[in-house]
């Protein structure tokens, strides 16, 4: 039941306690006491069950400490056990006033016996439904995973054919066009890397940064020369690993949304530097006034794909921040590559 609303564990153990009620109803005791028994029974089960499947199962069982899981549960059933011998020997003694003699030690067995077979039967019930929903959860992954991987080698055939036609076109450009040969070369570079280089989970930070700094050479051929780009690279640590083309996206849309000032200086400044195995990244550009809601349009694919590869690869060790102001924007991004 773990993972589950509130309310349902509300109702799962109201339902149990009125079948409890309905099913052992003494016809020969007050339908009072039938009412007061069981809800004594049901306050030690319920114990005993979160007890049990969220402290002792989780601590000693899955770390197969299996003395301390059978030690822990076998105590916490006998003392819940006792507990509730206690309260129903006071309760025939003071409140129900029953004239037959109550035997402490008989009531103390039955107490065990129903308390153990009742936290067993829950608690069995409730691990065969998660391992029938951990199940259909493994096979909706695969069927994704398949899915994935289809989509993958269907995205790989246009640029396989896309890079192989670069290479035709690379041949009928005139030897003396050096610039469109030139950009042809750097284009193709930059499709190699996604090709061949980002096959991995994780490329080593200085081929990344190659990547990047090839990638920026070639958007400066697109802008015009008002534009002034400033790349900063700081005590990279050599030996780091980083998922493939994150750093990327944010670069992408600092060309793609930076200003265009005839007058005015027009800048992108990018900042990577590691500190022991944190990565620390800044990402900004000038922008156009009227403009003021650049944060919003790049809330698109490529960052909605970002941060959703930082949660998957990197959940709890990522940063991501954006500052966004009248004339200029920023992101930083801070990532734990340990």
């Amino acid at each position: 039941m773990k993972g589950r609303p509130l309310l349902f564990h509300f109702l799962f153990w109201t339902t149990l306690y009125t079948l409890w009620v309905v099913i052992f109803r003494s016809y020969s005791i007050s339908i009072t006491r039938t009412m007061t028994i069981e809800f004594c029974y049901l306050i030690f089960i319920t114990a005993d069950y979160y007890i049990i499947n969220n402290f002792i199962i989780p601590g000693f069982l899955f770390q197969r400490k299996y003395g301390p899981f059978i030690t822990g549960t076998l105590l916490t059933v006998a003392l819940s056990a006792l507990g509730r011998s206690l309260i129903a020997f006071y309760m025939n003694q003071h409140y129900f006033y029953t004239t037959a003699t109550v035997d402490f030690p008989s009531l103390y067995i039955h107490s065990l016996i129903n308390i153990s077979l009742w936290v067993l039967l829950i608690t069995i019930g409730n691990m065969m439904i998660e391992r029938g929903q951990a199940h259909q959860q493994l096979e909706l992954m695969e069927k994704e995973k398949v899915k994935t991987e289809l989509d993958y080698l269907k995205a790989q055939i246009n640029p396989h054919a896309l890079f192989n036609s670069l290479n035709t076109i690379y041949g009928h450009i005139e030897k003396s066009n050096q610039v469109a040969r030139n950009t042809l070369l750097q284009f193709s570079e930059l499709l190699r890397y996604q090709l061949y280089e980002c096959t991995e989970e994780k490329v080593s930070l200085e081929k990344e940064i190659n990547y990047i700094n090839d990638f920026i050479s070639f958007h400066r051929l697109r802008k015009d020369e008002n534009l002034q780009i400033n790349f900063q690279i700081e005590k990279i640590k050599p030996d780091l690993e980083i998922a493939p083309l994150l750093l990327v996206v944010l670069i992408e849309n600092a060309f793609k949304f930076v200003s265009s000032f005839p007058d005015r200086e027009n800048k992108i400044c990018i900042c990577l530097t590691t500190k022991d195995c944190v990565l620390h990244g800044t990402f900004s550009n000038t922008k156009d006034s009227q403009e003021p809601d650049v944060g919003k349009k790049t809330n698109g694919i490529g960052v909605a794909n970002l941060k959703r590869r930082l949660e998957l690869l990197y959940p709890g060790k990522f940063k991501y921040t954006i500052k966004n102001e009248l004339h200029f924007y920023e992101t930083t991004l801070i990532i734990d590559l340990s």
